[in-house]
């Protein structure tokens, strides 16, 4: 079962990046790029899976709390994503939201020990 946790990290980490490229990319002339949903909603799920497998086959020992937070706050950047893909042409403040949150979420799972 750990090599299925590292595959959903590994896919996890290409569903963040894929987020915050596509935003970064665009901040200047707001749009959203596309797969950037496709890419919030691949590090939303597999971050579910993944803790999943963690209590189930690894019976690691989490913290509940870092994982309540970054599931909020990834939460609200897929509802952010799905807003600025409704729009037009989305704000350049929803695009840094965007931006922003991604990189709040990747601080909290890099220094929160």
């Amino acid at each position: 079962m750990t090599v299925v946790y590292n595959i959903l990290l590994v896919l996890h980490l290409v569903g963040w990046a894929i987020v915050l490229g596509g935003t970064v990319t665009n901040l200047r002339t707001p749009r959203l790029a596309p797969g950037v949903l496709h890419g919030a909603l691949t590090a939303l799920v597999t971050g579910v899976l993944m803790v999943g497998v963690a209590e189930a086959a690894l019976d690691a020992e989490l913290d509940h709390v870092k994982i309540a937070v970054k599931l909020v706050v990834a939460a609200v950047v897929t509802a952010l994503v799905v807003a600025a893909g409704r729009r037009k042409e989305p704000s350049r403040g929803l695009m840094g939201s965007i931006a922003l949150l991604t990189v709040v979420n990747i601080a909290v799972a890099a220094l929160w020990r």
